[in-house]
Formats: structure tokens, C-alpha cells, sequence
């Protein structure tokens, strides 16, 4: 029951922590983290340790199947090199100069342990990425590749962490490279079949569901039943479950009913919310466990936590550029794809923050090295901890702030509205050609009504061509048709009151109102 308690607590603190920040016009992921560690001093707030079993396979996999059911394929498949180039290659490469300064710092300590440290702390993190580019309004293409670097780069550097512990506990004559090459291939290719199956699967399942509730229910069983069949064959879960999420959610159209995808959506919403703000939350409360054992001088501490922090930030800007640019160099890559404005790779570097993939996987380091031999366990979990802060507080903060003075090229509205007007006027084609070969029989005023539908669908496209200096003929009917549907609500609840209609009758009636309301708002906010 105690737990229970604590679980309701920290869920009201992170929903007051996001509305807080939502108000004060900050982040809401920083805020989060700056008031678990203010939380983390109050000797009678409940001290909770980060169960590393539980963020990688309780929390994590929802987090990315939700991220991967919204990112688009074509869009991934677009910007892959990119991706690839960040969420691979900048992985190890971040690794292996992190693993580098602490064995500079540490020599006495084997080299695949600071490997380890180098990959726990190498991924930026999936939630803080998406959370904070959206929010900032990046570029679309920097977005794109910024949630699909964080979507691969968790597998990328969860298996070389495995690899290196492997080494760092080997008992006797080392990893070989088959063995790692063993472990590349059946962690990586494991976790592609894995996932290939789950879209077979759950995509065959949910187009036979017909129910919204039931089409919810298994969307939630998704990520998790794709994580333990992985793990079960020593697969990369995290690979499943973004394989999974990017089939299930390109074939989303064919697979769910209207309602059972509005519903799913609003559900997945949710869940993302209070998932990502109980997980910063709790990312800034682990401060005292991560001090307890804690005992190597000030001096020492500040300076290898400065030297791996500087290695942590270095080592993206120094891959990026050459990355960005070099490739270029070659004529048919330039022609495919011309070279970013300058930019695009300064504000992708700055938005390398990590999260609490990097403390789970810290705090899952071993307990003793091979022979049972004792390391300083408890300074590679702060220097963890301290690049998660640092990164996430400094860089996260001042991200809308570079985003603003770099003046990164916006994505043209014009030709947003412009291809949307072209392809609503083809759908608009299509729908009446589909009605005037069905209405013969129908009444006459339902089929004009259908086409002024249609007519009315295909103007509201074209309107957002002319600026927003007067209201349009949409919005005029969106406010009136507002003000009639608050007018017929209020018959309705009247009605109610006085006893001349039942609960059930209200119920309904205020269901067809709100499902019209929503549409008039979104159709105003976009």
C-alpha cells in the first residue's frame, strides 16, 4: 500500500511539474529534473532507487514503441545515412573516446570497464530528444533525425556495454573477436526478426479486432510482449520493439478503425506523459544513491567529471561536421543530397542530451570486475549521473535559445499548405466520384449535402494559402458552429436536470457534440 502511495505521489509531481512548466514557458523535462534533486534533499520525501531491470523493461519499451508508431517511415528511410552515421557510428565513436579519458584518468583500471562507462553515457536519449525538439520547433529534418538517432543509438550502445562487461568479467583469456561478432550479430539480427514477427503478428491481430477497447488494450501488450521475446533468444529488445513500432505504425490506416485509432492515440498521450515526467522525476531523485558510496577526493572528482564531460560534448561536435560534410564530397551523395546549412549540424550536436537509459545502464554495471576484483563501481555511476544533468539541464535549457539565435531555415508553410491543398483536392475528387457512382436511390438532399461535404473539405485546404491577417470563411463557421454547439449543451444538461431525460440520453448526446467540437478545433488549430 506504501508503495502504491509513493507511486500516486510522484505521478501528481511529475503532472504538476509539466503544467508548472507549461506556465513558466520552460521544458518540461528540466524542470522535472531539477525538482527531483531539490526533492532528493528533503530528508522526509521517500528515497527511491532506479531499478535498471524496470527503465529497460518496463518503462523504456513503451516510451519507444509510442516514438516509433509516430515516426515516419518514409521520413526514416529518407534520412537513414544520417541516422545510421549518428546512432552507430557517433555511438562507438563516443564510446571508445569516453572509454579512452577514463583509463587516461583511471590506468589501474581495466580498459573494456571504461568502455563501459564510455557506452552508457554515449546515447542521447530517446524521450528528452523528442520532448525537446518538438517543443523547440526545430526544423522537421532535424527532428527526423534527431528521434530516429535516439530511437537506434539505445541498441547501438546496450550491446557494446554487454560486449564490454563480457570482457571486463571474463575470467580467463579475454573476448575473442568471433565472440563479439557473435554477440553483434545475434543481439542486432535477432532483435530485426523479433520485431519483423510482432508486425506480423500484432499487425494480423489488430486488423482482425474490431473493438476500440480491445485494439487498446493490445497496443499496450505490444511493446512488452516484443521485449521479452528478444531478451528470451539474447536480442536486442529495444531493437524489436522500434522495428515493431515503425511497421505497426506505417500500416496503422489498414489496420484499426477510425475509432480504435482516435482512441489509441489519446490513450498512448497519456501514457507518454506520465511516463516521461515520472522518469525524469525520478532521474533527479537518485542523487543520494548515486552519492552514498561515493568517497574519492573533491579534487579528483572535479576533474575527471569535467575531462569526461568536455569528452562527452567534444565528441559530437567531432563527428558531426566531417559526418555532415565529408560525405558530400561525393558527386552522385551531393546531388541526392545537397549539403545543410551550417546550422542544422550546431544544433543537432547541442541536442545530445541523455536520460535515464544512461543511469539504468550505469547503475546495471557489475558489482566486481574478473576474480571478483573490486573498481571505483560508484564513480563511474556519478560520472553517468553528472553528464545526464549537465546535459539535459545545460544543453536542454539552452537549446531554444541557440535555436532562436542560429535562425535555423524554418520549413516552408506555404508549400506545407500548398501540397496539402494539391492532395485534399485529388481526395476531394475521388470522394465524390465514389458517391455519384453509389447514390443512385439516395435522396437527393443527402447526396448535395455529401457534395457540399466534399466542396466545403477541399476550400478549407485552399484557405490556408491566404494568410492569417482575416478570418476566413472556416473559421468564421467554426466560431458560430462553437457557439451553437455550447448553446445546445446547455439545453441538453437543462433537460437533465429537471428530470425530462436520462443520464443515458445526455451521455449520448453530449458524445456527437464533443466529437464535432474536436474536429472544429482541430481544424482551427492547424
Amino acid at each position: 500500500m506504501e508503495a502504491l502511495f509513493e507511486v500516486v505521489v510522484f505521478l501528481a509531481i511529475a503532472t504538476f511539474g509539466a503544467a508548472l512548466a507549461r506556465r513558466l514557458g520552460l521544458l518540461a523535462p528540466i524542470l522535472l529534473v531539477v525538482l527531483g534533486l531539490a526533492l532528493s534533499f528533503l530528508p522526509f520525501f521517500p528515497h527511491v532507487r532506479l531499478d535498471p531491470d524496470l527503465v529497460l523493461v518496463g518503462i523504456l519499451p513503451p516510451l519507444l514503441y509510442v516514438a516509433a508508431v509516430n515516426t515516419s517511415v518514409p521520413a526514416f528511410r529518407l534520412n537513414l545515412r544520417p541516422i545510421l552515421l549518428l546512432a552507430v557510428g557517433l555511438v562507438i565513436f563516443t564510446a571508445f573516446v569516453v572509454g579512452t579519458v577514463v583509463h587516461l584518468f583511471l590506468p589501474d583500471l581495466p580498459y573494456a570497464i571504461c568502455l563501459a562507462l564510455g557506452a552508457v553515457v554515449a546515447p542521447p536519449d530517446a524521450v528528452a530528444a523528442t520532448a525537446v525538439a518538438r517543443r523547440v520547433g526545430l526544423p522537421r529534418r532535424v527532428v527526423t533525425i534527431l528521434e530516429g538517432e535516439s530511437l537506434v543509438n539505445d541498441a547501438t550502445a546496450l550491446v557494446l556495454l554487454r560486449v564490454a562487461i563480457v570482457a571486463a568479467t571474463a575470467t580467463s583469456g579475454g573476448v575473442g573477436v568471433g565472440a563479439v561478432a557473435r554477440e553483434v550479430v545475434v543481439a542486432t539480427g535477432g532483435g530485426i526478426i523479433v520485431g519483423l514477427l510482432g508486425v506480423v503478428v500484432f499487425g494480423y491481430l489488430h486488423k482482425r479486432t474490431t473493438d476500440a477497447v480491445l485494439d487498446n488494450a493490445l497496443s499496450l501488450i505490444v511493446p512488452f510482449a516484443v521485449v521479452y521475446a528478444a531478451e528470451e533468444i539474447h536480442a536486442s529488445g529495444v531493437v524489436a520493439v522500434v522495428v515493431t513500432g515503425l511497421g505497426i505504425g506505417h500500416k496503422l490506416p489498414l489496420l484499426m478503425s477510425a475509432a480504435s485509432r482516435l482512441q489509441v492515440t489519446a490513450f498512448w498521450r497519456l501514457i507518454q506523459f506520465l511516463l516521461e515526467g515520472l522518469v525524469f522525476l525520478l532521474v533527479g531523485l537518485q542523487l543520494p544513491e548515486v552519492l552514498r558510496d561515493l568517497d574519492e577526493p573533491i579534487g579528483s572528482l572535479a576533474g575527471i567529471t569535467a575531462a569526461v564531460l568536455a569528452a562527452v560534448f567534444l565528441a559530437r561536435f567531432v563527428w558531426l561536421f566531417p559526418a555532415t560534410y565529408l560525405a558530400r564530397l561525393v558527386p552522385r551523395v551531393r546531388q541526392r543530397d545537397p549539403a545543410p546549412p551550417v546550422q542544422f549540424p550546431i544544433v543537432i550536436g547541442w541536442a545530445g542530451m541523455r536520460g535515464v537509459v544512461t543511469l539504468a545502464a550505469a547503475l546495471g554495471l557489475p558489482l566486481t570486475l574478473a576474480d571478483d576484483r573490486p573498481y571505483p563501481r560508484a564513480l563511474l555511476i556519478w560520472l553517468a549521473f553528472a553528464v545526464i544533468v549537465a546535459t539535459l539541464v545545460g544543453q536542454g535549457a539552452t537549446l531554444p535559445w541557440l535555436a532562436r539565435r542560429l535562425r535555423l531555415p524554418p520549413d516552408d508553410p506555404v508549400q506545407d499548405a500548398l501540397s496539402a491543398a494539391g492532395v485534399q483536392q485529388q481526395a476531394s475528387r475521388a470522394a465524390r466520384e465514389r458517391l455519384d457512382a453509389l447514390a443512385e436511390g439516395a435522396p437527393e438532399a443527402v447526396v448535395e449535402r455529401l457534395r457540399g461535404l466534399t466542396t466545403s473539405r477541399a476550400n478549407v485546404a485552399w484557405e490556408r494559402l491566404g494568410g492569417t491577417e482575416r478570418e476566413t470563411p472556416s473559421q468564421a463557421y467554426a466560431r458560430l458552429r462553437q457557439e451553437m454547439i455550447d448553446a445546445e449543451r446547455e439545453v441538453f444538461r437543462a433537460a437533465r436536470d429537471s428530470g425530462r431525460i436520462p443520464e443515458e440520453v445526455l451521455t449520448r448526446a453530449y458524445r456527437d457534440l464533443d466529437l464535432e467540437e474536436s474536429l472544429l478545433r482541430q481544424e482551427v488549430d492547424e
